[in-house]
């Protein structure tokens, strides 16, 4: 299989650390929508949103998305990337969507754990807990219905990544 695979999900579910994981166990190429913006646009998230608002950032993201798409290439999205009804598409038609799915309290403790100031934003001003339960409830439904595969990302790096060999091999032997 060479399709690329795309690892979508809310933040701090993993899609970074396990896609490199995926990428070594694989021989794919590994790249993070988000950093891939940050290198080429010179911009961290939370100045690109300062700038052009959340309209811009989410354009440039999809932009991102395109331009990173290829053959035998793990991609990590942002976790917004699914908002858009042409980028649920894109990846569905290109690829093998995988959802790293993870209960909100289990993200907030991850982002409590590992600040990123500086890189996104609140998208609500709430606090983590709260706005992490907030972005799952609104987006729960989209990333279960662009994933190919849905799998649980509470365990660790190697144990997520072993999960998604199953479900690719599986996916590739039907």
């Amino acid at each position: 299989m060479t399709q690329p695979i795309f690892l979508i999900g809310p933040r701090a579910c993993g899609k970074t650390t396990v896609g490199e994981g995926l990428a070594q166990a694989t021989g794919f190429e590994f790249v993070d929508t988000d950093r891939w913006l940050r290198q080429h646009s010179g911009m961290t998230v939370a100045e690109i949103v300062e700038k052009e608002g959340w309209e811009g950032f989410r354009q440039r993201e999809s932009d991102a998305l395109q331009a990173v798409t290829a053959p035998g290439t793990v991609i990590a999205t942002g976790g917004g990337m699914v908002l858009s009804e042409a980028n649920r598409q894109f990846m569905h038609e290109r690829g093998v969507v995988i959802y790293l799915c993870a209960p909100a309290q289990v993200l907030a403790a991850r982002l409590a754990a590992v600040p990123e100031q500086g890189q996104r934003p609140t998208l609500t001003g709430k606090t983590i807990v709260d706005e992490v339960e907030d972005v799952l409830a609104e987006r729960e439904t989209l990333y279960r219905a662009t994933a190919h595969h849905v799998v649980d990302a509470t365990g660790s790096r190697d144990e997520i990544v072993a999960q998604l060999l199953t479900a690719l091999h599986l996916a590739q032997a039907s």
